[in-house]
């Protein structure tokens, strides 16, 4: 079986991504499936807002797997900051957040799950084989926030304001990938981490920052302290949203979604530099830390921004051994990047891993002054130029006739966007394999 992935790989490595100026057919895919309807929420004094499944966080499709189908994931349910609750749910911020510093879990009971996506001729899309992320007893998992006391996190609440108990086991899933043996492997943002599952959904193993494993004491599965330290200084809702494997499965790509609040939230809104892991699935360990510069956030031309932080990555899909194609996007435009990690730096466990290091790596953008290289980026996609595309895109997946499916997360419906898969077909050219 990994002889057969390693060859479907060994065709995507060889391929040259076009431009977007040579890409050819273009289709848009939408459901009407009845696992898409996820609830109806409603509060005293406001208005009905009916909520979908958010499966877009994530995406993959293996070799050898049906030609019309991938995995997708959803993250932690649906949630919105207080400035949203009057225009989701017709009420006054006061009335559900009081005043507090919370988030809002409408539907708190909701578990991260594994989809099948089937794409059919006629535009539409299938999702079958929901499988709910559960622990070592087979408890599904929720959404909500992990009580941490070493990284930030937020407290939620549900629709009413109720406070709601944070979970020692909960997850924020927005990566997959499935390997040839049937387990997943998946990106988690609020910890950050990344989890081992099994195929049935258990999961086997959370693999944690170094020295916060004590907020997760308790959980149902295995915890492990094989991440940075470093990477606690997260910023809130900027955790790990990718997850990738090479060909041979030997290595997982992920990368944290926008630079570390490191050392504080001032240096996370200016910074270009966040970083790309390799974990080696062999020994167990990480094997590589690189840079990535995030893109100026100006070039995003549906939502040109003042703003460094608003550019963020979604996704990591790998094209061959440590050569990748990288999601970068803001809320209205995205691009896609390919880049190799050859001839760069590796900062695994140097002075960049120290939180006493200063400046750090997040207060310099111009890495010269640091002696540092990033990985290049040559751009192969811009959904600016497809006005058809929907905005959000957090997914990846190469078809079996060497289509590109993008797929976005229209988070649980909230602000009543759909979830769309945007099918391309040239931009992956099939006569360059």
């Amino acid at each position: 079986m990994k002889r057969t992935i390693a060859a479907g790989f060994a065709g995507i490595a060889a391929m040259l991504l076009a431009t977007t100026a040579m890409a050819g057919d273009v289709k848009v895919f939408e459901t009407k499936s009845a696992i898409n309807n996820l609830s109806t929420v409603m509060v005293d004094g406001g208005k009905a807002r009916d909520l979908t499944v958010g499966f877009g966080s994530g995406a993959y499709r293996r070799p050898g797997d049906p030609s019309n189908m991938f995995y997708a994931v959803s993250d932690r349910g649906p949630n919105f900051v207080c400035g949203d609750v009057q225009d989701v749910l017709g009420v006054s911020e006061d009335v559900v957040c009081q005043g507090r510093k919370v988030r809002v879990y409408p539907t708190p009971d909701y578990s991260p799950s594994i989809y099948t996506i089937f794409l059919n001729d006629n535009g539409s899309f299938d999702v079958k084989d929901v499988i709910a992320l559960k622990d070592q007893n087979g408890v599904p998992l929720t959404g909500l926030t992990n009580k941490l006391s070493v990284a930030k996190t937020e407290k939620p609440v549900d629709a009413n304001g109720k406070e709601l108990a944070q979970s020692v086991s909960a997850i924020d899933a927005e990566g997959i990938i499935r390997l040839s043996d049937g387990s997943y492997w998946i990106g988690e943002e609020n910890g950050p981490s990344i989890l081992h599952v099994a195929a049935d959904g258990t999961v086997n193993e959370r693999i944690v920052p170094a020295g916060s494993e004590k907020d997760f004491e308790g959980a149902a599965y295995k915890i492990t302290g094989g991440l940075p330290a470093i990477l606690v200084t997260r910023q809130t809702n900027r955790g790990i949203e990718s997850m990738a494997v090479s060909p041979d499965e030997s290595k997982l790509y992920f990368m944290v979604q926008n630079p570390l609040a490191n050392p504080n939230a001032d240096a996370y809104k200016k910074a270009k530099n966040t970083r790309l892991f390799v974990y080696d699935r062999v020994k167990g360990e990480l094997a590589g830390e690189y840079i990535y510069q995030l893109d100026d956030p100006q070039t995003f031309r549906n939502d040109p921004s003042d703003k460094q932080n608003a550019p963020r990555i979604s996704e990591v899909m790998a094209l061959g051994d440590d050569r990748l194609l990288v999601l970068e996007r803001t809320d209205g435009t995205t691009k896609l990047h390919e880049v190799k990690l050859d001839g760069v730096s590796n900062i695994l466990a140097s002075r960049w891993d120290d939180m006493s290091t200063s400046p750090s790596l997040e207060q310099e953008n111009d890495l010269s002054k640091l002696d540092l290289k990033a990985v290049a980026k040559t751009l192969r996609f811009d959904s600016a130029d497809y006005p058809m595309a929907p905005t959000k895109i957090e997914g990846l997946a190469v078809m079996g006739d060497g289509a590109l499916a993008l797929i976005n997360d229209n988070d649980f419906g909230i602000n009543g966007d759909a979830t769309k898969v945007l099918l391309i077909d040239g931009l992956v050219r099939a006569d360059k394999f």
